[in-house]
């Protein structure tokens, strides 16, 4: 028998309430701040994420579900999103419009990792770029949506966890000492982390290897050797966040995932949802669109996986509004009244009010005990009685009353209860 491929999931009917809910408070908030959605293909050139995300990092050396086409060209399902927007932001021409450009995308992404809870091969993201500013006001307005997002949903215990990875001038001191640090330490490190000391050592602040830990605490400090910018930039995000009473904390060991982080990387934490208190993530890299080819631009932006803030919220115990339903079940009895009950039917969507058609030819019974399960209000019941007189049987499903309402009048009445 067919199964969902290893690492993804049907997202099914009774799932969707918090889809709903999430995906709509996720375009509400993007509106409350001016982020416009810009949609990009699923999958791009590998050469884009290879140089975009870079060589060294587990997303291009384990995770991308890369191939080639009927046409000989090697493509690549995104694992991410910035890489694609910035190709889309350079290739249109948006450096012509107003700065900042802010967007925002949802849909779905592709990693070959190992399938864990909240953790999918086929994942979505809510992700947003802001282009074209270095204030760290922009800083402080990118992790304000995530806090306004998350706060909107219902999250509790929220802060963030803020590091600084420096810029081109000052990151070169900290990975020479990253690198006098870990190489007097190497034999320590397994095969994985002796790559990342060669190509990027920060990687190695991320780290899982549960037995150099200590190790990576005692590590050298980014903030200890940020430039003056870079130190000021820092300084004025901390002040933002203080000013708007944002806890956070400086998380000397974050560094996220990516090669093309510059400055500020930020998480946010929510309490109750267990030991990964992560629900988001992000970051600015002001060189990543000249790297790829355009002008050189800022941009800062994060992306926010929605299986895995759904899967928190129900561990915070969470539950979003029901998704709309119809109310309304029509019951014809006999087959010369189903044209009719399929009138009535189509007329009650007309005007807005959501109704079933009871199929087939079961007994009443059966159709009311149908009709109660999908959390029916009313059923109309038309029979060969109903139809000589002109009137409709309508049932409250709650007290089990019925009254006798004129056909031509039935919309009205159910529009003013409904």
């Amino acid at each position: 028998m067919y199964q969902a491929p290893r690492g993804t999931q049907d997202i099914l009917p009774p799932d969707r309430s918090y889809w709903r809910y999430v995906t709509e408070q996720m375009h509400s908030v993007a509106a409350l701040y001016g982020l416009q959605q810009i949609d990009t293909p699923m999958f791009e050139e590998t050469s884009l994420f290879v140089r975009g995300v870079g060589e060294g990092t587990d997303i291009v050396d384990k995770e991308m579900y890369s191939f080639q086409d009927k046409g000989g060209r090697e493509i690549t399902l995104r694992p991410e999103f910035t890489a694609g927007v910035m190709r889309a932001y350079i290739e249109h021409g948006m450096h012509v419009l107003p700065q900042p450009v802010k967007l925002y995308s949802i849909g779905p992404i592709f990693r070959f990792d190992r399938p864990a809870a909240g953790r999918y091969r086929q994942f979505h993201q809510f992700n947003i770029e802001i282009l074209g500013e270095i204030d760290p006001a922009v800083d402080f307005e990118v992790m304000s949506v995530a806090w306004t997002l998350l706060s909107h949903l219902g999250y509790r215990g929220l802060n963030f966890q803020v590091n600084s990875t420096g810029c081109p001038r000052c990151r070169p001191s900290y990975r020479a000492a990253l690198v006098g640090y870990f190489g007097t330490h190497e034999s320590r490190l397994n095969e994985v982390d002796r790559r990342r000391l060669a190509i990027n050592p920060l990687r190695l602040l991320d780290s899982k290897e549960e037995a150099i830990q200590p190790l990576l605490d005692a590590a050298p400090h980014s903030a200890d050797y940020l430039c003056d910018e870079c130190a000021s930039h820092l300084a004025a995000l901390r002040g933002y966040l203080d000013a708007q009473e944002m806890p956070h904390t400086i998380n000397f060991r974050l560094v996220r995932g990516l090669d093309y982080y510059t400055k500020t990387v930020f998480e946010v934490w929510a309490e109750g949802i267990g030991a990964q208190a992560a629900v988001c993530g992000g970051g600015r890299y002001d060189g990543l669109i000249e790297e790829l080819g355009g002008a050189p631009t800022p941009g800062i932006g994060f992306a926010m996986g929605i299986e895995r803030v759904i899967m928190a919220l129900r561990q915070q115990g969470i539950v979003p509004p029901a998704l709309p339903a119809p109310r309304i079940q029509v019951s014809p009895l006999g087959q010369a009244a189903r044209l009719p009950a399929l009138r009535l039917t189509s007329e009650l969507r007309e005007h807005g009010i959501g109704a079933l058609l009871a199929f087939g030819s079961r007994s009443l019974k059966s159709q009311l005990k149908s009709a109660d399960k999908a959390g029916i209000a009313y059923t109309l019941i038309l029979g060969d009685t109903e139809l000589a007189s002109g009137v409709v049987v309508v049932r409250d499903m709650v007290s089990s009353q019925q009254e006798t309402v004129a056909l031509d009048g039935v919309v009205d009445w159910l529009r003013a209860r409904v």
